[in-house]
């Protein structure tokens, strides 16, 4: 049995309030572009979610009510906000569903992608992760609780600037 990631940072978000302070800093234009193209190349390459593990921010709640996906179970975990890798992996191991959108910050998701892939993809932005940057990741495992780091084949990567000028 194989378990699908697709493993997303948040859209690019607004610095303009001095009042917000960076846990409730929303989406600017840009980020509100960026969302809908994330997900619409995702419906196109048949790569939904069932369950979605999101960074309580208001930027990756934003980007997923913008992704406009549906997934059974949603959860939105403060411990996920600019989470370490091993945190990332911890909340991965007790998902359930088959297929997890796990939304979150750099530099925690740069490191968690680059960490649980076998091989990188060749593509010059994967290292960094830029904003609202998506890999699809394969996993031959029964269970998230099998998941272990360098295990996951790319099956996809993006970056917004690809699909939205």
């Amino acid at each position: 049995m194989t378990r699908t990631l697709i493993l997303t940072r948040h859209a690019k978000s607004s610095w303009d309030s001095a009042a917000t302070g960076d846990h409730d800093r929303p989406l600017n234009k840009r980020g509100r572009k960026s969302a809908p193209a994330i997900a619409a190349w995702l419906r196109k390459n048949g790569w939904l979610p069932d369950e979605v593990l999101s960074s309580s921010s208001t930027r990756t709640r934003e980007t997923w009510d913008r992704m406009d996906l549906t997934a059974e179970k949603q959860c939105f975990h403060r411990n996920l906000y600019l989470a370490e890798p091993e945190d990332m992996l911890i909340e991965l191991s007790g998902a359930a569903g088959q297929s997890v959108l796990m939304l979150g910050h750099n530099p925690g998701i740069a490191e968690f992608a680059n960490r649980i892939v076998r091989q990188p993809p060749a593509h010059a932005r994967f290292h960094d992760y830029p904003t609202c940057a998506a890999t699809v990741v394969r996993f031959d495992i029964d269970v998230w609780a099998d998941i272990q780091w360098r295990s996951g084949t790319v099956l996809g990567f993006v970056i917004p600037r690809e699909l939205v000028e």
